[in-house]
């Protein structure tokens, strides 16, 4: 049953399709930080290892809440590998073990990037599609990233 509240069916289609595509981002970066939190090592091992834990489980819990919007917008959630990265705006590195630096860098990297197409998609939610609902989730998504990207960013001050 298709929900009804105020938005046109092609217009919760569109912005499942936004939602798609910051769900396909926030997994591939959910991948990536696991990846880096299994790796890291050396000077500052720990703190590190920390760090990248802390913002794979906020990655986590924000995953479960994108997933969650597009099905109260009626539609599906994508769930493959294959989905995720086709729709992704972010790259991966298969078979490449960066050192600590390169780690943060790539994470500092990826959130900014993300954040300039929340940022854009938070224009299209409010402007053509009219979805307040929408644009205020994907603004607080938009500050978590911010946040993110800002510790990350001080390691290079």
């Amino acid at each position: 049953m298709q929900p009804h509240i105020g938005l046109q069916e092609k217009t919760l289609k569109s912005v499942n399709t936004v939602l798609s595509t910051v769900l396909a981002d926030a997994v591939v970066l959910y991948t990536k930080t696991r990846k880096f939190h299994w790796n890291v090592s050396g000077e500052s091992f720990m703190e590190l290892h920390l760090l990248f834990e802390h913002q794979y489980k906020e990655l986590e819990e924000a995953i479960d809440e994108i997933a969650e919007r597009i099905n109260k917008l009626g539609g599906k959630t994508i769930g493959t590998m294959k989905e995720f990265l086709d729709l992704t705006h972010l790259n991966e590195a298969p078979g490449k073990y960066p050192g600590r630096k390169e780690m943060l860098k790539e994470l500092l990297e990826d959130h900014e990037t993300i954040v300039v197409h929340l940022r854009k998609a938070v224009e299209e939610c409010t402007d053509q599609f009219k979805d307040a609902g929408t644009a205020d989730f994907l603004t607080g998504l938009m500050e978590g990233h911010e946040t993110n990207a800002w510790k990350l960013r001080r390691y290079f001050e």
